[in-house]
């Protein structure tokens, strides 16, 4: 059964020594339904939110960035499965794929965000959240649900971060400004 984190909450990721190799990051919003359309409306009506994870050192200098101008980092470790453009739907809206196995050892944190570089605001969006699974056996391991309400056009969702004994995952939820993946680094500094 998975964790569900409040916002700040952190829980160390495998269980019993169990060491985690590729983990998928799920993230899912639906927009707010206006009343009085018929549902074929609805659709049109949908936020395009791009999910992406940025993957700093040990001294907090971004290394890379997978979203959806860059499905696959550098290195190959980390992919984006694609673009959703509306929110529309039961599930996951956009996943990354993290095969940590593979992730250089001198990445030491990811941080998963979402945001509009349209400019649409979390206003629009009813309910959002970002799932870790394991890729393998596809077991959700933690869930973080926010109320997106507000002006912001993008969410630093949550973190996930190597040290000594593995993996932890923290859940954020820091409203931001982000027109570029590089305006999202000073949001996400505090939290590194």
């Amino acid at each position: 059964m998975a964790v569900v984190l409040a916002q700040g909450a952190k829980v160390t990721l495998g269980k019993d020594g169990e060491e985690l190799h590729r983990v998928r990051m799920g993230l899912g919003w639906d927009p707010v339904k206006h009343a009085g359309l018929r549902p074929g409306l609805q659709a049109l009506t949908g936020v395009d939110l791009d999910a992406a994870c940025l993957l700093f050192d040990a001294d907090h200098h971004l290394v890379d960035a997978v979203w959806a101008r860059q499905l696959k980092s550098k290195d190959g470790s980390v992919t984006h499965t694609g673009d959703d453009v509306t929110g529309h739907g039961p599930g996951d809206d956009e996943a990354i794929i993290v095969d940590l196995a593979s992730l250089p050892s001198r990445v030491t944190a990811l941080v998963f965000t979402a945001s509009s570089f349209s400019g649409a605001d979390f206003s629009k969006i009813a309910s959002a959240y970002c799932r870790l699974l394991d890729d393998h056996t596809q077991a959700e391991l933690a869930r973080y649900e926010v109320t997106p309400s507000g002006t912001h056009n993008a969410k630093v969702f949550a973190k996930v971060v190597r040290d000594a004994d593995g993996w932890t995952m923290t859940a954020i939820g820091a409203p931001a400004v982000a027109h570029t993946i590089n305006d999202l680094v000073p949001a996400i500094a505090p939290h590194l």
